[in-house]
């Protein structure tokens, strides 16, 4: 890889890093009883049956949490089955066309999926749902999420004038620059997610932005560091604003399974590779799920929301860390055969 492309790479990843650090300084220390719940680690676990369909009725007794595979002790625990009241604000939908790494056929092909997605049902949603366009101008957010899906469908077809794919160099730096840009954007959504209440299920259109597998590239120790810097926090930001991101597509992907290499969480900045912050990466890391491709995205958008109504949450306190990032590993189980439980696969603890 050319010196040129490696540190476009490193420097557009190093930005956020940058602007992170250089935050205000913190504020005096808080109460004691404060303290005591500020780095607690909240979770939202989604149980299914083999066939997807959501599984109602646990306890606590049925969660077993393990991080780096020791027992942690459950401080909270919620059950939601959409249908009781509670203090809980209900799950939004968040529906992203990506009008960036597809050809404009295949966006104009999505944008009609998601018109019959939100028209279904006489336009009555179960969730409320925002439309969320990432085109060459950037992320155009639908600030406000809407229980009114015609009005949405009709606000898509409005919007056409932003489905424009980005205009990049061709071959490995038109992938580079791809990847850069949605990352980036990525970022910009879990940090303006993170400003609301309430649980969110991002639900990604198309095939994601390229996988860019930087090990055989010769990175230098600070761009691994700063790369390193920047999976930790994008891991964190999705977290703390409670995103699960899902992925739904249609057509044909041609790499569809070289994600899987790259699922394991990054402990060390050594290990760190440009592919472990890939769409189907993240999906997978924060307890989403990935459907198609197939010709009905409409259904699997459905597949998607099946989650929101029907989830648990659990809470725990993270042991000391010895230093920043560290990578623990988490794992939920239930105690009964044949269910299948998604949430976070991890966290980075900080000292």
């Amino acid at each position: 890889m050319s010196l040129s492309l490696r540190a476009s790479l490193a420097l557009v990843i190093c930005f956020p890093v940058l602007s992170w650090a250089q935050q205000s300084p913190a504020p005096p220390t808080a109460p004691a009883e404060t303290q005591k719940t500020e780095g607690r680690i909240h979770l939202d676990v989604v149980v299914t049956d083999k066939s997807g369909k959501p599984v109602t009725g646990l306890t606590l007794k049925d969660f077993t949490l393990l991080d780096n595979s020791q027992p942690a002790k459950i401080l909270s625990f919620h059950a939601f089955d959409g249908t009781a009241q509670n203090d809980e604000p209900p799950t939004e939908v968040i529906l992203l066309l990506d009008a960036v790494n597809i050809p404009i056929q295949a966006v104009s092909t999505n944008r009609q999926q998601i018109v019959n997605f939100l028209r279904q049902n006489g336009g009555h949603l179960a969730q409320p749902v925002s439309l969320f366009i990432l085109s060459s101008q950037g992320l155009d957010l639908q600030r406000q999420p809407l229980l009114d899906g015609n009005q949405l469908a009709d606000e898509a077809s409005q919007r056409d004038n932003k489905l424009r794919a980005l205009t990049a160099s061709a071959g490995m730096h038109g992938e580079v620059e791809n990847y850069q840009f949605s990352v980036r954007m990525m970022k910009v959504i879990a940090r303006e997610e993170a400003k609301k209440p309430g649980r969110k299920l991002l639900i990604w259109t198309g095939f994601g932005w390229p996988l860019v597998d930087s090990s055989f590239w010769g990175m230098t120790t600070e761009d691994l560091q700063t790369l390193f810097n920047t999976i930790a926090q994008l891991s964190t930001q999705l977290r703390e604003a409670r995103i699960s991101v899902y992925n739904v597509s249609s057509g044909t992907d041609m790499a569809s399974a070289a994600y899987e290499g790259f699922l394991k969480g990054v402990n060390t900045y050594k290990k760190s590779n440009s592919a472990n912050l890939a769409l189907k990466v993240l999906v997978v890391q924060t307890g989403g799920a990935i459907y198609g491709p197939d010709n009905n995205m409409a259904a699997q958008i459905n597949r998607c929301v099946q989650d929101a109504g029907t989830y648990y949450t659990l809470s725990f306190d993270p042991p000391q860390a010895a230093q920043a990032n560290e990578y623990h590993d988490l794992k939920v189980t239930v105690g009964q055969p044949k269910l299948i439980v998604r949430t976070s696969t991890g966290y980075y603890n900080q000292p």
